[in-house]
């Protein structure tokens, strides 16, 4: 099995910065893709930003520009820089892992506990 913690939200002011970590516990050698998703308010779940071993790559049109997504496969640890923020990102942000690089609408295998993003105007 495999455990995703995250670290790193909390209150911001719009315009400002925040960084996102995400570390896998278990059998992570099971990870291909790790990424971040959210979910606003009265929202569906939308994909941030994912990343294969292979070097796939994937921006939602909401935040690209604004976020950069980076990874250490050797410590199984993902970040999420996230620059500009607006009150439209105020979200729980969950971090995801997935055995393949597959399809954005098919749920990930794995899911964080969720961390919790508030920009303030």
């Amino acid at each position: 099995q495999v455990q995703l913690v995250e670290s790193g939200g909390g209150l911001v002011q719009a315009g400002g910065s925040l960084r996102l970590s995400c570390t896998a516990t278990g059998i992570a050698s099971r990870i291909n893709t790790m990424g971040w998703r959210r979910q606003a308010p009265g929202k569906h779940v939308e994909t941030v930003a994912r990343m294969s071993v292979g070097g796939n790559l994937y921006y939602s049109d909401s935040m690209k520009g604004r976020v950069t997504i980076s990874r250490d496969s050797a410590a199984n640890t993902v970040h999420l820089q996230m620059n500009n923020l607006t009150p439209e990102d105020t979200a729980v942000y969950y971090c995801t892992a997935d055995r393949f690089w597959g399809s954005l609408r098919k749920s990930p295998d794995y899911w964080g506990q969720g961390t919790q993003v508030t920009v303030s105007s």
